[in-house]
């Protein structure tokens, strides 16, 4: 059983779909990818994890979702689970989110979208190293 995941965050079911398939395809089996397509959902998605001694990783959210931002999301992880490298994947966030982001929840990178495959894998690559 894998005992490390990664988590995509987004409201939109066709980009979670996309992301984990290009996750799973490029990383193989070595990781359990996760999906919530919300920030609600996202922090039970976590929480399940842990209590199954899975080890979140890295989490790649959007901006722009109902009832919370992904900066507020973000904040939110980091204060329970400061260990997480946090990625946020956007076409619609502004430069005071970014900041926040970055200032509170330790944001390790903002990607546009429409996203590169290449550059997302990479960034994700990179974060990996970092917390394995």
């Amino acid at each position: 059983m894998r005992k490390q995941g990664i988590l995509c965050v987004d409201d939109e079911k066709i980009i979670l779909q996309s992301l984990r398939k290009q996750l799973s395809r490029n990383f193989g089996d070595r990781y359990r990818y996760e999906i919530a397509e919300s920030p609600e959902e996202a922090l039970e998605v976590i929480e399940e994890l842990v209590n199954d001694g899975i080890n979140v990783l890295v989490i790649v959210s959007d901006w722009l979702m109902p009832n919370m931002r992904g900066d507020e999301f973000l904040i939110l992880v980091h204060q329970k689970f400061p260990n997480i490298t946090k990625i946020m994947l956007t076409g619609q966030a502004d430069n005071a989110a970014i900041d926040r982001a970055k200032q509170h929840a330790n944001l390790y990178c903002c990607i546009s979208k429409p996203w590169d495959e290449a550059l997302l894998l990479e960034t994700v690559g990179k974060a990996l190293e970092g917390v394995e």
